[in-house]
């Protein structure tokens, strides 16, 4: 493909213009970019939680949404033309892209839009990621961008997409895959990518039973985040060739990457290159995408100094919240204290003689006198019962915890009415307790 930026033709070049810290470089490639979000899967491995919600729409971190992490990246990053594509179960992210994140101004062409699977191309719902491309070529071809980057809305993680945008064109590549590495063990469940000395990928290979290992250690291998940005023209003419192959499932990983690895200018971007963090933090990116990644992932933002900023006024998450009054903790006798401790509480909770440890609740949360919860994650509006026990548990919106129920202690008992993980994490969701529940999802 012909360059879009010929003056950055090789590596480490010295023009002012085409340098990654220069503001008005990089504001120009933001500006000209427009940034997709897969935001379309369900999530299976995260069971019930995402029975009535696609995963991106799943709470995380006490108020925000997990495709919060990625929609802010977008617009702190000056990315600030987007589309979401929506498809399983939509109706509550959609709802809550519409509540809070209307506030960009399409008067600067500035926008989120909802790309639901409508059937725009052919009378099917997305196949694929790369179908999903392909699906919404006009809407792309509308914007006319010079980049198209794109991303999955299920991580959790701070990036700067305009030194990842800068980073692409000075390698002059027709895409760039960001990549995190992971231990080699747990990299069976990503793309995976071999690289050369210039980060130029050699092989890609989507969920491999052997994964190839850095080349300085060999216990670590690069895994793809989801996170791509190809030359717009460039993913246009790829996602119409792959629509067009009988045999693709009209997938990234699967398919058009490792298509594209042996034939163009194909990099990997190393997530700590462009990772937004203070100095002397660690690059911090998570998959929640099971029940004990989700639980430990929400449980880490309760030690004293977490891994995951939320703090950072320069890059703040911005989300959607109701507007509810404050925690409110009260009863201050010797058996009936209402407390929390290494924990994190949202608002609208009321903890009522209860006490929280190293726990987080979500907001509206209601626990009554004599009842514990400790190392447990309380999804919106639960209700926990007077001498009730909770312990390593995550209890879905609106569960009522019926008073004395004890849940997390004997893993035998709770097997046999709830989910409980590989790890011993138990799962409650208001239908496992009996309970009909309305979903305003």
């Amino acid at each position: 493909m012909t360059p879009e930026h010929p003056e950055l033709a090789t590596e480490g070049t010295t023009h002012a213009e085409g340098s990654s810290s220069n503001p008005r470089f990089v504001s120009q490639l933001t500006k000209n970019a427009f940034a997709l979000i897969l935001a379309g899967g369900r999530g299976a491995r995260l069971k019930q939680l995402t029975d009535w919600r696609a995963k991106p729409g799943l709470a995380f971190g006490g108020k925000f949404k997990i495709i919060d992490f990625a929609l802010s990246n977008c617009v702190n990053s000056g990315v600030r033309r987007i589309g979401v594509a929506t498809q399983y179960k939509s109706h509550s992210l959609i709802q809550h892209i519409q509540r809070g994140w209307s506030f960009l101004d399409g008067r600067f062409d500035e926008f989120v839009q909802l790309l639901p699977a409508q059937q725009r191309i052919q009378e099917s719902w997305y196949r694929g990621t790369a179908d999903a491309i392909f699906q919404n070529l006009d809407i792309l071809r509308e914007h006319g961008p010079e980049h198209v980057v794109i991303l999955a809305g299920d991580h959790i993680y701070k990036m700067d997409y305009g030194k990842l945008l800068a980073w692409h064109v000075s390698r002059q590549a027709d895409l760039t895959v960001a990549c995190v590495d992971v231990p080699r063990d747990e990299a069976r469940e990503f793309g995976v990518m071999d690289v050369d000395a210039d980060n130029r990928i050699r092989e890609f290979h989507e969920k491999p039973a052997e994964p190839p290992t850095l080349p300085d250690d060999p216990t670590r291998s690069l895994a793809s985040m989801g996170v791509y940005v190809f030359n717009a023209a460039f993913l246009y003419e790829q996602v119409i060739r792959d629509a067009d192959e009988p045999h693709s499932t009209h997938d990234f990983g699967h398919d058009l990457i490792p298509h594209l690895v042996p034939r163009y200018r194909v990099f990997a971007h190393r997530f700590a290159d462009s990772c937004v963090r203070a100095e002397g933090e660690a690059t911090y990116w998570r998959d929640v995408g099971t029940i004990d990644a989700f639980w430990e992932a929400n449980l880490e933002l309760t030690r004293v100094t977490p891994a995951l900023n939320m703090y950072d006024s320069t890059w703040p998450i911005w989300t959607y919240q109701e507007q509810l009054p404050p925690a409110k903790f009260v009863f201050d006798e010797q058996d009936r204290r209402g407390m929390a401790v290494d924990s994190l509480i949202s608002g609208g909770c009321i903890i009522s003689g209860a006490l929280v440890r190293g726990s987080l609740l979500y907001s509206g949360v209601h626990a009554h006198s004599y009842s514990t919860i400790e190392a447990s994650v309380l999804l919106s509006g639960v209700d926990v019962g007077r001498n009730a026990r909770l312990r390593r548990v995550i209890i879905d919106e609106g569960a009522r915890i019926p008073e004395g129920m004890t849940i997390g202690y004997d893993s035998a008992a709770d097997r046999q009415r709830f989910h409980v993980s590989e790890r011993g994490v138990t799962l409650v969701t208001a239908e496992m307790l009996g309970q009909s529940q309305r979903r305003n999802r």
